[in-house]
């Protein structure tokens, strides 16, 4: 459910502000609005020093870094107890060691650069050989004038009588020639500007930059002990940017200032009595339409194993919109379970499952993911078990292994479960929207269109199965129409009502969009069937190699990247359909348009 909020004001002397502000962080119940922007250069420069440690920390995520640290990575030491070169070098300031990082990233990207133009330039003149250019501009002082240029081979005659011509090399028809002569001539051909460094020169340059190079990364890899230190100095940072911005966005009328914000209605009773005890001014009420009220959702432990894959998603229902966790999570658990298709995957998934909790369990708060994944997995098994999939399905059949449910292997059923599966999913959508709105007139246009929903249903069946259409559909669509029509706006004038809610329709559009919805849910059917033909295929291959040791060598081989394949691209397909189908389908039936904004209310920790 979404806890009903209340927006509350504190109102304060000006000189009171910054002691309540920092009694309202110890509170940690207040999300706050700003009555202005914060400015001030508290607020800047809290920010800046933010952004200074982000860049040092994402240098210090880099790849090539964490590799050069090797060991060192996993040592964390607090800036202020640090030993060994890196402490010697540098104070214990993370002002300092930030940009220092910042820096040696800096020149690493010159050096990479500089190197990168001199592997082109040595490609360009490796042909030439070795030859000093300024060898060549002091014998220009002393009347030699060598030029070097391109001329096409046929045109060789064409220089000018006195000039020693000298071709180097041949490429495509143009020599590139060497011209001697005592003194300065024009040349009809084009003339190749001279390199500021020999051949031999820039490949020493570059072994130096590269040099260089390695120890810059050395250098920056030596940073890398500091790195959990510096997230938590960024943290702290976080929670004082809060608290100044909380601070200067407050507003001000005379000598009263006053912050403005929200709070859950079950911790009214927790600030109230801080306003008695610290005397300030308390002002509640209900928000507004126009007020942009935080959301935050408060369900039962099981339900909120669906959390991970809201905050993946980075979306959250409105504070007036409807609270989908609990069929979000069933109806994800059962796409996944389709989609996935096969008891041997789902059991891979759960022993990964496993192995990870083992190994990175103290990395998560909660273990929401993990037992997501026991419940994704298991769902998978499921299904599996009741297709009688593992790792494909012909191998089980031909040792006599049938599948429990043997429907759900027929074609025509299957697509015939999936509409049925939409057409309950956007049903439940519209149901809820109804009880909502119960008593008024405007819950009947939710039951018109789960009138319309079931006779799409029947309707797909008919046109895309070849199933016989039922009689009734008829008198259920046409019934759902009316009751869409009559009640999407209801009114005391009977033809205002119809002419609102042909508007609302938008003239059969919203109609021909339901047919749709419900048809769109055969991707779970289509999307598994390509799984098990994966599988099938990968098995079948492995099947036709025949016997000895190079054929089960190879047979082991083609399995193991043609299962692999399944299961690293089931879960992409889940995150692509399945949360297609709740994010999209069933959330525009339900008028969820995922706007909410999360509650982070003002805290110390």
């Amino acid at each position: 459910m979404i806890v009903p909020m209340k927006k509350i004001a504190v109102l304060v002397q000006e000189k009171d502000a910054s002691r309540t502000v920092d009694a309202l962080r110890g509170l940690g119940v207040v999300h706050v609005e700003h009555a202005q922007a914060p400015q001030g250069q508290a607020v800047g420069a809290l920010r800046d020093d933010i952004a200074l440690i982000d860049a040092a920390v994402s240098i210090l995520a880099e790849e090539k870094f964490v590799k050069a640290a090797g060991q060192k990575a996993v040592v964390w030491l607090p800036i202020a107890k640090a030993t060994g070169s890196v402490a010697q070098e540098a104070p214990q300031d993370w002002k300092f060691i930030c940009k220092h990082i910042i820096d040696l990233r800096k020149r690493l990207e010159q050096l990479e650069e500089y190197s990168r133009l001199l592997k082109k330039r040595i490609a360009e003149w490796e042909d030439w050989g070795d030859f000093d250019p300024d060898a060549i501009q002091r014998l220009g002082e002393k009347n030699i004038f060598i030029r070097l240029c391109q001329i096409p081979a046929k045109e060789l005659h064409r220089v000018p009588a006195g000039v020693m011509v000298k071709t180097v090399f041949t490429v495509a028809g143009l020599a590139h020639c060497a011209l001697i002569a005592r003194q300065k001539i024009e040349l009809p051909f084009k003339e190749i500007t001279l390199p500021k460094l020999g051949l031999e020169k820039m490949r020493s340059r570059l072994d130096e930059d590269g040099r260089m190079m390695e120890v810059i990364q050395q250098d920056i890899s030596k940073y890398m002990v500091y790195r959990r230190s510096l997230e938590d100095t960024r943290k702290n940072l976080e929670k004082e940017l809060e608290f100044n911005e909380a601070l200067c966005g407050m507003g001000k009328e005379g000598s009263i200032t006053y912050l403005r914000g929200f709070v859950p209605v079950n911790a009214l009773g927790m600030l109230k009595l801080a306003a008695q005890h610290e005397r300030w001014g308390l002002m509640i009420r209900q928000p507004g339409e126009e007020d942009n009220v935080p959301v935050l959702l408060k369900n039962p432990r099981w339900v909120t194993l669906i959390k991970p894959v809201l905050n993946l998603l980075g979306i959250l229902p409105g504070y007036r919109e409807l609270d989908v966790s609990l069929p979000f999570l069933i109806f994800f658990s059962v796409f996944f379970g389709i989609l996935i298709g096969d008891a041997g995957y789902g059991l891979s998934y759960l022993l990964l499952t496993l192995w990870f909790q083992k190994k990175r369990a103290a990395s998560f708060k909660k273990n929401n993911v993990f037992l997501l994944f026991y419940l994704l997995s298991s769902c998978a098994i499921i299904w599996g078990v009741l297709t009688g999939t593992f790792f494909g399905q012909t191998w089980l059949l031909k040792r006599g292994i049938k599948p429990l449910v043997p429907a759900l292997n027929d074609p025509v059923a299957m697509q015939t479960f999936c509409f049925f599966l939409g057409a309950l999913h956007l049903s439940m959508a519209h149901s809820w929207r109804a009880l909502l709105k119960f008593p008024s007139l405007a819950a009947w246009a939710d039951v018109g269109w789960v009138c319309v929903l079931w006779a799409a249903f029947f309707l797909a069946r008919t046109l895309i199965l070849a199933q016989p259409l039922p009689n009734f559909v008829a008198g259920l669509a046409w019934c759902g129409i009316a009751l869409v029509v009559f009640f999407s706006s209801p009114h005391k004038n009977i033809f205002k009502a119809i002419g609102r809610g042909l508007s609302s329709v938008s003239f059969g559009l919203n109609f021909m969009s339901t047919f749709t919805d419900v048809v769109s849910y055969v991707r779970l059917f289509a999307v598994g069937l390509a799984a098990v033909a994966i599988a099938e295929t990968t098995n079948a291959m492995t099947a036709s190699l025949g016997s000895g040791p190079v054929a089960l060598i190879t047979g082991i081989m083609i399995a193991l990247v043609g299962h692999m394949l399944n299961i690293v691209l089931g879960p992409i397909s889940v995150l692509v359909h399945g949360v297609r189908l709740n994010v999209l389908e069933f959330s525009g039936h339900a008028s969820i348009t995922w706007s909410g904004v999360a509650y982070k209310p003002l805290k110390s920790v």
